[in-house]
């Protein structure tokens, strides 16, 4: 991947607060959720109901699918990005911080949120992107790029 779409990613990355994953079911069809997000870099970490729908899909099924973009009033303006990688439930103390003191620079309401009792009502989800497509119609309808990661 070169600097300059490497730029663009990250750049999206931080410009949106909001994420579609799609997660694959027991029963095989895919569920599409939205939530709220924060990256390191090109990983990606969400905050979510460790007796969820989303962590039971998880754990039997590490594969996902992401889709970031905002609601353009018109298409030629579209930039975003859809990506397929994994999705880990984080389990290490350090990393599990980490994952909430991004999401709690990303949004200050958080802090503004009591503190469970039982960290473990939290489940912090880490998803490591393994191919991007970078959408930006600005460039024309349609233009996409794949990249690995």
């Amino acid at each position: 991947m070169d600097q300059a779409t490497k730029e663009f990613i990250l750049d999206l990355l931080q410009s949106h607060h909001y994420m579609t994953v799609a997660t694959v079911r027991p029963d095989g069809w895919p569920q599409a959720t939205t939530v709220a997000y924060a990256s390191d870099g090109l990983t990606l970490y969400f905050a979510c109901d460790p007796d969820g729908q989303k962590v039971a899909n998880i754990r039997q099924c590490d594969k996902v699918s992401v889709a970031i973009d905002r609601d353009y009033p018109n298409w030629e303006e579209i930039r975003g990005l859809s990506l397929g990688g994994t999705a880990h439930l984080v389990t290490d103390d350090r990393e599990r911080q980490h994952a909430q003191d991004i999401l709690r620079r990303k949004f200050p309401q958080w802090a503004e949120m009591p503190e469970p009792e039982d960290p473990a009502l939290i489940a912090f989800v880490k998803v490591t992107p393994k191919v991007i497509s970078v959408l930006d119609y600005t460039k024309g309808f349609g233009h996409t790029r794949l990249v690995e990661v």
